[in-house]
């Protein structure tokens, strides 16, 4: 089930607020109780919520569940810095057990799979590698694929850094099972993130005040987001998808070029949007989440662009991984390999295909020029303009190995971004006015236009302040209505981030 579709909007979220609110109203005059009761209507809510979109890996998500619980309560429990370190060890080694299993396992077997057919003499070694670059398979193994549940990279990630912070003190351990799984599980973040320490909603799990102002933000936000997503990500996604489905052979530089700016701003708007609607239903229920995107677009360089893309993951991996590495207090060369695990995890995070490898070790290269010599020059003011032509560019290319099915297509895609030619596609037969009006906004809105706007209304008069705030109110309605309007008579309704 995602957001932006009607049993959400219309069955799900109207029933858990109802609920919700009217136990906060039946116990508000008993806290301990009342805050125990709208926790468990939140965690019976969340357990709905994922088994609607996938009721059979409830099972695994229980599983998640009982193992960092249990961990937690063994690293807390231990006293000394060893039988700490082992269950610290055994827990994050079932955690990514489990995602290598459901996640990587059929990678790695059709990787065996052409290996052993190539090395038996039933195919050629060159026949083998293709076909393993395409994640094709030969059949000899007979191996069903396994499915991929919902939101595991999330909510295991989410786990890991709980029983690494119990370990290190940075969070206290959680000894209610109910409160613990709430954290793991809380539906709006449950199955696309933002990733969400234990420290940062601790407080708010155990005790939080609800108040109209901060409910109205998070209607506010999710508003927001859900026009992101359903304006922009959804109407330039079927752009992308459309000329993705052609044979790169038959593409022209016009038709490529448009595929990736519209996969550019797909991906944006489709996840940041999901993101505002989740910080927004956040807001609802009393809890604050951080940010997980600030402009990416508009970043000078690769370095900036990942302090603003995906705050959430970019922060997990700094912490968990690249600051115990050493981070950049080290030697030079032991900061370029931090630099080069880092990304290579990144890259491998994100999906068993050979594409998300190329894509998390471009990065992983480019962040090292950058460290070793090309981030002064682009620091430069005069160089400032370039720069921001230069990461754009790297990061639309980075897309395009991202969306491809597979390396073959990729490069067959970026070959046909820089070879000129029409090909046997016109740009025109796939764009319409509300294409270009979705790219043209998406353009607009990658830029700080808001933040803008919110300043210049907050140097007003308070007269003009509240005769905006009706004009707003008035807008989100009909952004709103609008959305809706599309979502039903639409079927078209993707969620990149689900299949990570």
């Amino acid at each position: 089930m995602v957001f932006s579709s009607v049993i959400f909007v219309w069955v799900f979220l109207p029933i858990v607020l109802i609920t919700y609110y009217a136990v906060a109203a039946a116990l508000r005059n008993t806290a301990d109780k009342g805050q125990r009761a709208k926790n468990i209507v939140l965690l019976v809510s969340s357990v709905v919520f994922y088994g609607i979109g996938g009721y059979k890996y409830l099972l695994l998500l229980m599983g998640v569940l009982a193992i960092n619980y249990t961990g937690g309560l063994l690293v807390d429990k231990a006293t000394e810095k060893k039988p700490r370190l082992a269950a610290l060890s055994c827990t994050v080694a079932l955690n990514l057990a489990l995602l290598f299993f459901f996640k990587y396992l059929n990678l790695f077997v059709r990787i065996y799979d052409n290996f052993t057919y190539a090395a038996g003499g039933n195919g050629t070694w060159s026949e083998g590698f293709m076909n393993m670059l395409k994640l094709q398979s030969t059949g000899q193994l007979e191996f069903v694929d396994i499915v991929l549940p919902i939101g595991i990279s999330f909510y295991i990630f989410q786990s890991i850094s709980y029983v690494v912070d119990v370990y290190r003190k940075d969070a206290g351990v959680q000894r209610n099972f109910f409160d613990f799984s709430l954290y793991v599980s809380f539906f709006p973040q449950l199955i696309a993130g933002p990733i969400v320490k234990y420290s940062d909603v601790d407080a708010a799990i155990r005790g939080r005040k609800e108040t109209l102002a901060l409910f109205g933000e998070g209607v506010s936000r999710f508003i927001y987001g859900m026009a992101k997503k359903v304006l922009i990500a959804n109407t330039v996604a079927s752009v992308a998808d459309e000329i993705w489905k052609i044979n790169p052979e038959r593409l022209g530089a016009s038709v490529t070029w448009l595929a990736a700016v519209c996969y550019t701003l797909q991906i944006y708007f489709d996840f940041s949007g999901y993101s505002d609607m989740a910080i927004g239903l956040g807001k609802m229920f009393g809890f604050e989440f951080r940010e997980n995107f600030n402009y990416p677009y508009i970043s000078g360089s690769i370095q900036e662009f990942w302090r603003r893309w995906h705050i959430s993951l970019s922060t997990w991996f700094k912490e968990y991984v690249y600051i115990p590495l050493g981070g950049s207090r080290c030697s030079k060369a032991k900061l370029l390999r931090n630099i080069f695990i880092v990304f290579l995890l990144t890259g491998v995070w994100h999906g068993a295909n050979f594409t998300f490898l190329m894509w998390g070790l471009m990065y992983a290269v480019l962040l090292m020029l950058e460290r070793l010599f090309l981030g002064k020059i682009l620091s430069k003011k005069w160089v400032k303009p370039i720069g921001h032509i230069y990461a754009l560019f790297f990061v639309i290319i980075g897309w395009v190995i991202f969306r491809s099915d597979n390396t073959v297509q990729a490069f067959g895609f970026i070959g046909k971004m820089f070879v000129a030619g029409s090909g046997e596609y016109s740009i025109f037969s796939f764009i319409s006015v509300r294409v270009v009006l979705a790219i043209v906004f998406g353009i607009i809105l990658s830029f700080p236009v808001f933040r803008g706007i919110k300043n210049a209304v907050a140097a007003l008069p308070e007269k003009g302040r509240e005769v905006l705030g009706v004009v707003e109110t008035v807008w989100q309605i009909v952004l709103f209505a609008y959305s809706v309007i599309v979502i039903v008579s639409g079927s078209y309704n993707p969620f990149i981030y689900f299949q990570f």
